[in-house]
């Protein structure tokens, strides 16, 4: 059995990991800048207090991949399964990232912070977002079926859909101006002041 690799504090970039592949392993301080991971297989690979800037980590595999203490800085990452993720210490944060048709299905995140990201079509059914902050967040299409979001900030966040009967909201925060993506499912009009 192979060795698995220890890296740390070690910065890589603008380059491919199909061409130049990173060795299966444990990554720790270490700094992905313009990097693609695009299709690469990282499963089993654990990431701690890393930071990704401007990667396009799109249809990544991840299974029982660890992200602990994670940033995602204006990233790709379309269709990514983090609910395929080792879930021991799970935890990252995400600003300005594309997020599109990504799964967050069941994955317990708790206080994680989505700042003007883009999760169009993402999936987080039964999933644990509470105390999180979305800010500046676009939800289109988002799914949210039996999801944790008390205590969570959508304030400054817009396009959702949530239905509160399905849904723990407790204490959650959201706008007048988007009080619609609560209401929706009752099918009336709302009006505002003119």
């Amino acid at each position: 059995m192979m060795k698995e690799a220890y890296v740390s504090d070690q910065n890589f970039e603008n380059t491919d990991c199909i061409q130049f592949p990173l060795d299966r392993g444990e990554y720790e301080n270490c700094t992905f800048r313009n990097y693609s991971f695009e299709y690469a297989d990282l499963s089993g690979f654990k990431f701690t207090d890393c930071d990704f800037i401007g990667c396009n980590l799109s249809m990544a595999k991840l299974i029982n991949t660890a992200f602990r203490d994670v940033v995602f800085k204006e990233c790709k990452m379309f269709g990514l399964q983090f609910s395929d993720c080792n879930e021991f210490g799970l935890s990252f944060k995400f600003e300005s990232c594309l997020l599109n048709n990504s799964i967050f299905y069941k994955t317990v995140i708790k206080k994680t912070l989505f700042k003007d990201t883009k999760l169009t079509e993402v999936d987080f059914e039964q999933c644990d977002l509470s105390g999180s902050v979305f800010s500046s967040c676009d939800f289109t299409g988002a799914v949210f079926q039996n999801t944790n979001l008390e205590k969570a900030d959508l304030r400054t966040s817009f396009h959702y859909s949530i239905d509160p009967n399905i849904n723990r909201l407790k204490k959650a925060k959201f706008s007048l101006s988007e009080v619609h993506g609560l209401l929706y499912k009752l099918d009336i009009q709302i009006e505002g002041n003119s």
